[in-house]
């Protein structure tokens, strides 16, 4: 077994490929880190490094034991990160938001749930947009979202939510008035884009490039918030499959909402970071399940 120290020297010298640079880091003398190294390719037998007095650079067994150590070290830290989450228990703060008003209340539930259980963990509610919802849990400015599956690249958690598909179109458009609509019709206008940062795997979801039978569906302009991709409808700009909640929420006279009758429902729940499953997002995951429970036709 190595020692932590030489494991850590020589992850530290293999990423640096600088004695002075790897002391500094480590705060010990370049001596130490050389002692450390030559120790280490004794028990291993061979090289780790190739050093001039001008370069150093890994050999090709010193490059194989970096790439098996760094992902074995990762773990063991985010190993004692969360027995520290769970040692000290859910306190500190949690950083929540919701994307769509109709998540809103499902989302509020869930605090309420929460903070009885867990009162001295302060949570900060906020709203997100199409947009920015994805950067918002990437840079940490969220720690846990309630948005539309696929949410891919994200821990997700149960769906809280469920409602079938409507075609969003004009007032005025020739379909306003159909009882319901088959997915086919897509390839027949244009339909109205979600954001870049939005994901592809939920753009093919909810945007698709054709339709079930094959045939191409037309690109429409791009919307940067939902409310902005309605407008664009309206416009005549094109179409969009949304949400039947869509139509309690954003009511709008200049907009129609047609069911689709053979497209699947629209799920949602929470998404996290993966890498940011501490003891406070567990905790929170399972309040909005148990007050799902409690009232599912939420």
């Amino acid at each position: 077994m190595l020692e932590r120290y030489e494991v850590e020297t020589f992850l530290t010298l293999a990423e640096e490929l600088h004695f002075g640079r790897t002391a500094e880091r480590l705060r010990v003398t370049t001596g130490r880190v050389s002692h450390v190294v030559k120790k280490l390719e004794r028990r291993i037998g061979a090289p780790l490094f190739a050093r001039t007095s001008r370069v150093v650079r890994l050999t090709p067994i010193g490059r194989q034991l970096a790439d098996d150590l760094t992902p074995l070290v990762a773990g063991m830290a985010e190993a004692v990160r969360r027995a520290t989450e769970a040692g000290r228990g859910v306190t500190g703060r949690l950083r929540v938001a919701f994307l769509g008003e109709w998540t809103a209340p499902v989302l509020l539930r869930a605090v309420e749930l929460f903070t009885r259980r867990h009162p001295e963990c302060q949570v900060e509610v906020r709203e997100v947009q199409l947009f920015n919802s994805r950067q918002s849990l990437e840079d940490g400015t969220v720690d846990i979202l309630i948005a539309a599956y696929p949410f891919d690249g994200m821990a997700c958690g149960p769906p809280l939510l469920s409602e079938a598909r409507v075609l969003a179109v004009a007032a005025n458009h020739r379909l306003a008035h159909a009882e319901s609509v088959s997915l086919e019709v897509l390839a027949d206008h244009p339909v109205v884009q979600y954001p870049a940062a939005t994901s592809a795997e939920f753009k093919r979801d909810r945007t698709p490039e054709h339709t079930p039978a094959g045939h191409p569906v037309p690109r429409g302009p791009v919307g940067n918030t939902f409310s902005e991709m309605l407008t664009l409808v309206a416009m005549g700009r094109g179409v969009l499959p949304v949400g039947e909640q869509a139509r309690h929420y954003y009511p709008r006279p200049d907009v129609a909402y047609v069911p689709i009758r053979d497209a699947p429902p629209i799920r949602r729940g929470l998404v996290w970071r993966e890498d940011n499953t501490t003891a406070r997002v567990r905790a929170f995951v399972r309040a909005a399940s148990d007050a799902h429970q409690v009232d599912p036709a939420a």
